[in-house]
C-alpha cells in the first residue's frame, strides 16, 4: 500500500456507498491537535455519511507498553471519551465502546495468530519505529509486539471495512489485510479488505512545537484540545521558527517554520499567508507577530470544543454511561461475527 498521502484521501468511487467505520485511541493521555487533524475531523465527516460508525477506545492496547501503571490508563479512559463528545462525536450515530470490555475482540485475536509469523510482525515497520522510540530490544512486550493483530481483530470484530488512520498506520492496516486474505483463504470468504482513509494533504501528520517530530504525547510537544487560552498561546510561543532570523528585519526561511506549517494549516485566509510567507522571506515580518496571529486562530478553534468539554466534564457518570451503552451495543455485534467465525472454523460445537 502507497505511503503518498494525494492517493489516499478520499477514493471517490468507494466512498459513494456506505461503509461500515472503525476508529478509535489509546488512553494514555488528553488528545491534542495532531489528532483533530489526523482523525477527528475526518471521523466527524464520516460519521455524517454512515450509518455504522465504531469509536473504540483502546486500553487494552496502550496496556501493551503500560501494564505498570494502569491507573494512568484508567484515568484517560473518561479523558478520551470527553474529548471526542466535545470535538462532535455524536453517540447516537457513532457507538463508543471500551475495548477491555468486549471479550470477543480478544478470542478473535487468539485465532489470528495462528496466521501470523513472528517474523512477519517483526518487519511491520510502525512496530519496528514504536520499538525503537520506546526504546525496545529483544525484552519488547509480547503484547506490544503483537498489537497489530490485535488492532485487525478491533477493526475485523464488527467486520469494518474502512479506518481513519495516520499515514503512519497504513503498515498496520496491510497487515490486517494480509490476515483477511489468510483467513478468507483457508476457511472461507468472511471479511472484507480495509481501506484506511488518511486526512486531507499536508495534514497527514501534524509536526510537534519542536519540528522535530510528529505531535505526539511521550515527546511531550503537543498542543492538548482542552488547553485553556494561555497554555495555547505558551505553546506556540516555543514552536521552533528560523533561528538565523533574529532580527523583524532579517530574511527568514519559511521551509520548516513550524508557525508556517501551522498557519497553513488552521488559517484560512491563504491569501494573507501567501503574503506574509513573501514578507518574512525578504524580511519585515516578526516571529512574534506570526505566533500571535497563530494563537489566535487556534484558540479561535479550540475554545468552542473547551466549552462544551467542561460542560460534559460537569456530569462524568452520563459520560460513562454513554460507553457502557455503546459497548453493550458493540457487543451484540461481536457476537454475531464470533458465531460466523466459530462456524468457517469448524470450533462452533453447541
Amino acid at each position: 500500500m502507497s505511503s503518498d498521502c494525494d492517493a489516499h484521501t478520499w477514493y471517490n468511487e468507494y466512498m459513494n456507498e456506505k461503509k461500515t467505520i472503525l476508529t478509535g485511541d489509546r488512553p494514555t493521555g488528553k488528545l491534542h491537535l495532531g489528532h483533530f487533524v489526523g482523525s477527528i475531523q475526518n471521523r466527524l465527516k464520516l460519521q455524517s455519511e454512515n450509518d455504522q460508525c465504531f469509536y473504540m477506545i483502546a486500553d487494552v492496547q496502550a496496556l501493551t507498553d503500560n501494564a505498570s501503571d494502569p491507573q494512568k490508563v484508567h484515568d484517560n479512559v473518561l479523558e478520551l471519551a470527553l474529548d471526542n463528545l466535545a470535538c462532535g462525536i455524536d453517540p447516537k450515530k457513532t457507538t463508543m465502546f471500551i475495548q477491555s470490555q468486549v471479550p470477543e475482540i480478544a478470542e478473535l485475536t487468539i485465532f489470528f495468530m495462528n496466521l501470523v509469523t513472528l517474523a512477519r510482525l517483526k518487519r511491520n515497520p510502525t512496530v519496528k519505529s514504536e520499538m525503537k522510540q520506546k526504546g525496545y530490544g529483544d525484552d519488547v512486550p509480547t503484547g506490544f509486539l503483537t498489537y497489530p493483530i490485535s488492532q485487525a481483530a478491533d477493526i475485523l470484530v464488527v467486520k469494518a471495512n474502512t479506518v481513519p488512520v495516520g499515514e503512519d498506520q497504513l503498515p498496520v492496516l496491510e497487515q490486517v489485510n494480509e490476515i483477511v486474505d489468510s483467513f478468507n483463504r483457508i476457511y472461507g470468504t468472511t471479511f472484507e479488505k480495509v481501506i484506511g482513509i488518511l486526512p486531507e494533504k499536508n495534514r497527514c501528520r501534524l509536526i510537534g512545537i519542536d519540528g522535530n517530530s510528529k505531535m505526539s504525547k511521550s515527546l511531550g510537544n503537543t498542543i492538548n484540545l482542552s488547553d485553556d487560552e494561555k497554555t495555547v498561546t505558551a505553546q506556540v510561543r516555543k514552536m521552533y521558527t528560523d533561528p538565523s532570523h533574529v532580527h523583524k528585519e532579517d530574511a527568514g526561511k519559511v521551509e520548516g517554520n513550524v508557525v508556517f506549517t501551522y498557519l497553513d494549516i488552521f488559517d484560512t485566509n491563504t491569501e494573507e499567508i501567501t503574503e506574509l510567507k513573501k514578507q518574512y522571506r525578504k524580511g519585515g515580518v516578526g516571529d512574534m507577530e506570526l505566533k500571535n496571529r497563530l494563537s489566535a486562530r487556534l484558540n479561535e478553534i479550540l475554545e468552542p470544543i473547551r466549552v462544551r468539554r467542561t460542560e460534559l466534564a460537569k456530569n462524568p457518570e452520563a459520560v460513562m454511561k454513554i460507553l457502557e451503552e455503546g459497548t453493550k451495543k458493540m457487543r451484540k455485534e461481536a457476537a454475531k461475527v464470533l458465531i460466523e467465525v466459530k462456524e468457517k472454523m469448524k470450533i462452533q460445537y453447541f
